[in-house]
């Protein structure tokens, strides 16, 4: 039978040219047809550090997950359907990379060879990684030379700022997925981006990061795979478990598709967890959130693209551990508490609103999420791109929301429920505002009405719910609203 290239290529998938680390056709896919095509590979191999072997380093090719032995050897039965062989790097290692910038974990199986033997050498951190911090940028999602433009113009110096401020030899990255926007051969601006910031990065795939076309999810991840790798895996920093997904299913129509995790992914994280003792804190990123709370805001719509369906059997992987969902998609920020252990935060997007101004259509600024780690502990915070990072909130007065003219109102777009928001009025306090499911002003007036701008006409303010509202007496004459964060951090603004 003919390669699988010659196969592809025939069957009018292996279209777009060799991709950026020339190892695959744009549009080929990893787990295809007839499993009576498959062929076993036997592969084997070592894991070192100074010409030693490091033990328990779990290796695998997105199906099996083996654990290095005391020489750092590992082996195990492959076969040519799959298209890397990859580790979970330990902590306390150096985080490799590759030329665009992006973590170096993995190496590309030939598909050819019935026997391969590989080598994975790492280095010893100079410092130790129990403290760390890492960076989430969801939806960077550049669509034409106008908007890699403001990326690398816009958003890239304020990131290269906020990484020289955080000053930790450990920072990473991690883009939550719609690098681009249908537009792949901007994986190069994007690439540009991640290489300014001068920290490893992992990726995530998104919806827009696909190669579109093709008649499966099986076949969407090809350009993805040749500037970035698997679409799956983990890796560990610290005290911390931190897995990658790919949740966006392609379901062969028009660029429809579902939030789902596939079989193959969860029986994988499945036997990656079962190396990793419980009670350990686990960060999962994937694109499309598990579950937002949009579902309640709008019961009406379907919901199918926008959370992951079958989330409750990747809950269940997750309960013996203390785990951390990162998410993106929605262009608004949700902080949810699922769990007793179980969280999610579904990130603000870099681009705003599809780079048609400075803020997400929840009125959310146009941001990113930084994230310190102190051993199992994890703390966040949201910063706004150009604003100081203590930018937390915004205050609106009476008259000023098309809504509730009647009230002033408050967006605070990373609270939870554990955090707080007060008013004082003359330096007396007079009690909690109220929090409504509501709109935000400065989106009703951006993106809504006749008079909006020529971008994305199509973007439409979005109920939230981390609006706030009070109602000051009319005669004071000073006006302060007072947030605390669940980690104690205070933060004031005097309106009036």
């Amino acid at each position: 039978m003919q390669n699988r290239r010659d196969f592809l290529k025939k069957m009018g998938l292996a279209t777009g040219g060799i991709s950026a680390l020339g190892f695959f056709p744009a549009g080929a896919y990893a787990n295809f047809l007839d499993p009576g095509l498959y062929k076993p590979v036997k592969v084997k191999g070592r894991v070192t550090s100074r010409n030693k072997g490091v033990a328990r380093v779990a290796v695998t090719d997105g199906i099996s997950v083996v654990q290095t032995d005391a020489d750092g050897r590992f082996e195990f039965t492959s076969n040519n359907s799959r298209d890397f062989v990859y580790i979970s790097l330990p902590s306390g290692y150096v985080i490799d990379r590759l030329e665009n910038g992006s973590a170096n974990y993995f190496k590309v199986l030939d598909k050819g060879r019935e026997a391969q033997d590989f080598h994975f050498p790492i280095k010893v951190l100079e410092q130790s990684d129990e403290d760390h911090h890492f960076l989430v940028l969801a939806d960077t999602q550049i669509q034409n030379e106008y908007e890699a433009d403001q990326l690398l113009t816009v958003a890239t110096p304020d990131l290269v700022k906020t990484v020289k401020d955080i000053n930790d030899p450990n920072t990473f990255g991690i883009g939550c997925g719609d690098l681009v926007f249908d537009n792949l051969p901007l994986f190069k601006d994007y690439n540009a981006m991640v290489k300014q910031m001068d920290i490893p990065f992992f990726q995530v795939i998104g919806n827009h990061d696909m190669d579109l076309g093709g008649r499966s999810d099986e076949t969407t991840t090809g350009t993805f795979n040749g500037h970035f790798g698997p679409t799956y895996y983990s890796f560990n920093r610290g005290e911390v478990h931190y897995v990658v997904l790919d949740d966006v299913f392609f379901i062969g129509r028009n660029k429809k598709y579902i939030g789902y995790i596939t079989e193959e992914q969860l029986a994988w994280l499945e036997k990656d967890l079962s190396f990793v003792e419980p009670g350990t804190t686990v960060v999962v990123s994937l694109h499309i959130p598990t579950y937002t709370g949009s579902v309640k805001r709008y019961p009406d719509q379907d919901h199918i693209g926008g959370i992951v369906n079958n989330r409750k059997h990747l809950y269940k992987l997750l309960e013996p551990f203390t785990a951390h969902i990162m998410s993106g998609h929605t262009h608004f920020n949700d902080n949810m508490k699922l769990g007793d252990k179980l969280y999610e935060h579904c990130h603000g997007t870099v681009c705003g609103a599809w780079w048609s101004g400075p803020i997400c259509h929840d009125g959310t600024p146009a941001g990113y999420g930084i994230y310190k780690v102190n051993g199992s502990d994890i703390s966040w915070q949201y910063k706004s791109t150009g604003l100081d990072k203590d930018h937390q909130f915004r205050v609106y007065e009476k008259g000023e929301h098309p809504d509730h003219p009647e009230r002033w109102a408050a967006n605070v777009w990373n609270w939870d429920p554990d955090w707080k928001v007060m008013w004082y009025e003359n330096g007396i306090r007079k009690g909690k505002l109220e929090r409504v499911t509501a709109r935000d002003p400065l989106s009703i007036k951006l993106h809504e009405g006749p008079e909006l701008p020529e971008r994305r006409k199509w973007v439409e303010p979005q109920l939230t719910d981390h609006m706030f509202f009070f109602d000051p007496d009319t005669s004071a004459s000073n006006i302060v609203v007072e947030v605390t964060d669940r980690f104690g951090n205070v933060f004031k603004e005097t309106v009036k």
